[in-house]
């Protein structure tokens, strides 16, 4: 084991900062592991919650110092710029609508930014901050995490090198339960800000995880989408956002794609699946069973490609940190995205250091394409489904 007092100023961990995810937060927890699990990251400072008491009591039970504990973005990320052990990065899991103000202000303050999904609550403030995070000059990472899953990286690679022909059709779901009930009247605060537009943006499940496959779907097939029309739902009384949506959707160059996705189908918990059918063959992923990847060569049986298992690739073994027959799901599709943003942090802490042509994250463009598509959803389904470009 590397003791820190010994590594170099280009290897040692990562100094990490946080906006959200202090007490009663799930995303919070979640990316502190995975930020935790290559020991690449040190959590020092954070801004966890908006009430500043509750900001304090969380800073204190993740044994952060108190004077790095902040009553808010604002000021953390002015306080940190001008400290010599100030944050590197800073990770930002507030609701929607505050992932804006937050990342405009640390990337302002010269601080990398890794940002939890959808980009922003709008499309124009969506626009702004691209600008802005180009202008900066520093890195931002998007963290839509199924990008890290080793057999995502899979397929991904699969599609690249053409062994399934020109992509005609792209079918992603992603199906959940957990909203079949007005459970935001109950006062759960997931639910509460997950269902009010003035926090989660115009979408509601379409933003939640209806991002999550579209996302999932191009950066597999590689496409970028032409026009769609959808069908977008909010079959609990009184709800307004959309709980359930249906989507049609063409692609530049001529593939077809339909994608649908829903918080309000009994038995379903988190139900993310993609399939890619081409003129040679055919694969199918689902997130529930995410060590397993399908492939169909046309003609051909089913064969079962596995995690670091006979047939996997160079890509998928990259980001694969243990044996065949060991899973590997969620956690670690988190923390491949923070191992590659270390690896593109550290090159950036080198003089002219260029970031490795292998490393992958979404990126600010990403998080532009995913509200524009969120964005696009709800004008169509406004007009009874017409075809509309994002």
């Amino acid at each position: 084991m590397t003791i820190e007092g010994s590594k170099s100023k280009t290897t040692a961990r990562i100094r990490l900062g946080m906006v959200g995810g202090g007490q009663g937060a799930f995303i919070g927890g979640v990316h502190r592991i995975a930020a935790r699990l290559d020991d690449e990251f040190e959590l020092v400072a954070g801004a966890l919650s908006s009430d500043p008491a509750r900001a304090l009591a969380s800073a204190k039970e993740l044994g952060l110092d108190a004077e790095r504990s902040y009553a808010s973005f604002a000021e953390m990320a002015k306080a940190e710029a001008a400290r010599a052990d100030g944050i590197e990065a800073v990770v930002i899991v507030t609701p929607n609508h505050m992932h804006f103000p937050a990342a405009k202000a640390f990337l302002e303050a010269g601080i990398h930014v890794i940002c939890d999904k959808p980009l922003t609550s709008s499309l124009a403030d969506a626009k702004k901050l691209a600008a802005i995070a180009e202008k900066s000059g520093r890195l931002f990472v998007l963290t839509h995490n199924y990008t890290g899953y080793p057999m995502v990286r899979q397929a991904r690679e699969m599609v690249q090198s053409g062994v399934l022909g020109t992509i005609r059709l792209v079918h992603a779901e992603y199906v959940q339960d957990w909203l079949t009930e007005p459970l935001e009247k109950t006062g759960q605060k997931q639910a509460s800000w997950r269902t009010d537009p003035a926090k989660s943006g115009a979408g509601g499940a379409t933003g939640d995880i209806g991002t999550h496959a579209y996302n999932l779907g191009c950066f597999v097939s590689g496409l970028e989408l032409d026009s769609l029309s959808a069908d977008l739902d909010a079959f609990v009384d009184g709800r307004l956002v959309d709980d359930n949506a249906h989507i049609m959707m063409r692609y530049k160059g001529g593939a077809k794609g339909m994608l649908w996705a829903s918080q309000v189908a009994p038995g379903n918990e988190n139900r993310l699946s993609l399939r890619i059918f081409g003129d040679k063959g055919g694969l199918e992923w689902a997130q529930e069973d995410p060590n397993y990847l399908w492939y169909t060569p046309l003609g051909k049986p089913k064969q079962l490609i596995t995690r670091n298992g006979a047939g996997a690739g160079a890509a998928a073994g990259r980001v694969s940190r243990i044996p065949a027959g060991h899973p590997e799901g969620y956690l670690e599709g988190f923390a491949t995205l923070y191992a590659e943003a270390a690896r593109a942090i550290r090159a950036f802490r080198k003089k002219n250091g260029r970031i490795p042509k292998d490393v992958v994250f979404p990126t600010v463009t990403d998080g532009v394409a995913g509200v524009a598509f969120v964005a696009a959803c709800v004008k169509s389904s406004k007009k009874n489904g017409a075809w509309t470009k994002p």
